[in-house]
């Protein structure tokens, strides 16, 4: 029970100088709700993580159409539903090459520890079109996966924005359009003892050319696809938290591929320090930002943003369509 109480305090990250950040008792009105959710008996539908921005927009077109009318008779606070503006690249920040950050990563040897389960939040971009159709809106969740020693494993789901704590968010993981109060759950399940030797389930090798052959078993395509090798990494990160040797062996990979360009350094969406690596993906008429840790080399964020506009959907140069980030 402690560890469960903990993960949902965690459910909305703020930085480490917010006083809310401090760990510290929860109130007993706090702790009795959250027990009550941790042991609630109603099952849980499962959440849709959207794995790149590649939406059916027709799809997308229904749920912000519903969305755009809780805009107007939603709570009384305003949702978060502005979307997010493109990470930028600090001024005059020297780009690092992948091969020097591999060496990085390599000198951190044994700083962290590969862990089956995952913590991200992510971002995912609603569009309209028609009459009465409003701009693009986020909708943002946060997923925490945790792995027991029987193989059997928790999924944890929440309706969150850390860039607007405590401000109501727009969800439509159940199918249903609407808002939600920040920290709001959307799905919690259980699932049954799973030893699955097949990637993504599978445990990833710490040698490059084993993790290269890892991430081919996901996708077929990544040895001469950049976008698709970015795609099945997420994937691999939807499942496992690197440690040191498998970082190394990532970066490694993502060095031989030759089609991730370094740009400098930025903050992530999480205040942390990042180095930025660009990719073209043209199949999706986007530019894909791959986010590492400059020390440790682990993937800290995936963002895609447009390189073409769509009037008919409100969509502009440059929209952030998704972004993910990884944390530990």
């Amino acid at each position: 029970m402690p560890d469960d109480l903990a993960l949902l305090r965690r459910a909305n990250p703020v930085p480490a100088s917010d006083p809310r950040y401090q760990d510290g008792p929860l109130g007993h009105e706090a702790e009795r709700r959250l027990r009550r959710l941790l042991h609630s008996g109603t099952p849980a539908r499962p959440a849709r993580h959207v794995r790149r921005w590649a939406w059916s927009l027709a799809a997308a077109t229904a749920v912000a159409a519903v969305a755009a009318t809780l805009l107007l008779s939603g709570p009384t606070t305003a949702p978060a539903v502005a979307a997010p503006r493109p990470l930028t690249v600090r001024a005059g920040s020297a780009p690092v090459p992948l091969r020097e950050l591999a060496d990085r990563a390599v000198a951190a040897h044994g700083s962290l520890t590969l862990r089956q389960g995952t913590h991200a939040q992510t971002w995912s971009l609603g569009l309209s079109t028609g009459p009465g159709s409003r701009p693009p809106i986020t909708l943002p969740e946060e997923r925490v996966v945790r792995w027991q020693a029987d193989g059997s494993h928790t999924e944890l789901v929440v309706a969150t924005d850390p860039r607007h704590p405590g401000t109501p968010v727009i969800t439509d993981a159940d199918g249903t359009p609407r808002t939600v109060e920040d920290g709001h759950v959307l799905s919690r399940k259980m699932y049954w003892p799973s030893w699955s030797d097949a990637p993504p389930q599978a445990r990833p090798p710490h040698t490059a050319a084993a993790l290269r052959a890892y991430l081919e078993e996901i996708d077929t395509t990544t040895t001469t696809n950049t976008p698709e090798l970015v795609d099945a990494v997420s994937r691999l990160l939807d499942n496992w938290t690197l440690g040191s040797r498998e970082n190394a062996a990532l970066v490694r990979v993502l060095a031989d591929a030759k089609g991730l360009r370094p740009v400098g350094a930025l903050t992530d969406r999480l205040g942390r320090q990042g180095q930025a690596y660009v990719y073209d993906d043209i199949a999706h008429a986007g530019q894909g930002m791959l986010i590492l840790d400059p020390a440790t080399g682990a993937v800290l964020g995936l963002e895609t943003t447009a390189t073409k506009a769509d009037p008919q959907y409100g969509l502009k140069t440059g929209d952030v369509l998704s972004y993910s980030a990884w944390m530990r």
